[in-house]
Parts: structure tokens; C-alpha cells; sequence
């Protein structure tokens, strides 16, 4: 259902987007860039730290070989809005998604190949694993940790 709204959604929101550019035809092409927003599940219950606010930038690549490889095994970031901005200049498609320490998927981005997007997430203190949903591409080893602090 998820990612139902989320196609939904960026099938309203990528016209807007082409749009926007504008611009003549210059004879060069480039990739898309997509944004994803999604919440953290958040639950009841005390403390651990706020999302919201804050948050950071975190670069995130696929290894250029086309192995199922992301180049950084482990990330760090601060709790809020965080971005994880995507490279993937491999010929085989891969996409990051994000998921919590309970297992639950906070975010996905879309996959891609030899191109760049960024999937922003609201994360709260604690540990998530990264991965790429591609059939077959996590059990091959595609996944990392995401210490959010």
C-alpha cells in the first residue's frame, strides 16, 4: 500500500518537476533526480530523540561494478530530516530503502540505473539498516547500517 501512494504520488509530482525546469534542448541528457519524503514510525512511548528538525546529508553509492555492493557499509547521521542522496552508476538497477531496528521500512527510493536520486526519511535516535529491494540484491549482500544519532 506504501508504495502504491508513493507511485501515486510522484506520477502527480514528476510533470510538476519537468515543468519546473524548463529551458531549450541543448542536445544533452541527464537522469532524473527523485525525492522521496517519508515519516519514521514513530509509536508511543517516552523519550528517544526528536525527528523534525535538524538532519543532515548522507552520501550513499552502488558499487560501480554492478556488484550487489553499496561502497559504504555503514553510515552515520543526526535525528530529523535526513537525505540520503543515491548514486548508482552501475548498469544494474538498484534503489536504497530504509528500514528500523523492528524491521519496519521508513522510506524506498525508486531504482535506478547509472543515474542519482535522494530519498529524505524522518528519523529519530537509533539504528536502521540500509538495503536495495532489487529481487535477490540484499540476500547478495546490498545492505548496511545507518547509526542515527
Amino acid at each position: 500500500m506504501r508504495k502504491l501512494v508513493l507511485l501515486v504520488a510522484l506520477g502527480i509530482l514528476a510533470p510538476l518537476a519537468l515543468t519546473a525546469c524548463g529551458g531549450g534542448d541543448d542536445g544533452t541528457t541527464s537522469a532524473q533526480t527523485t525525492s522521496t519524503t517519508t515519516q519514521a514510525g514513530g509509536g508511543g512511548g517516552g523519550g528517544g530523540g526528536g525527528g523534525g528538525g535538524g538532519g543532515e546529508t548522507i552520501s550513499l553509492s552502488a558499487d560501480p561494478s554492478g556488484a550487489f555492493a553499496f561502497e559504504q557499509t555503514s553510515l552515520s547521521a543526526q535525528a530529523g530530516n535526513d537525505t540520503i542522496e543515491f548514486d548508482n552508476p552501475a548498469p544494474i538497477g538498484h534503489d536504497v530503502c530504509v528500514e528500523d531496528s523492528s524491521g519496519n521500512e521508513v522510506g524506498c527510493s525508486n531504482i535506478i540505473t547509472q543515474a542519482k536520486t535522494s530519498l529524505t526519511v524522518d528519523l529519530k535516535a537509533g539504528d536502521y539498516t540500509y538495503f536495495c529491494s532489487v529481487d535477490g540484491h540484499r540476500a547478495g549482500g546490498m545492505e548496511g547500517t545507518l547509526t542515527v544519532k
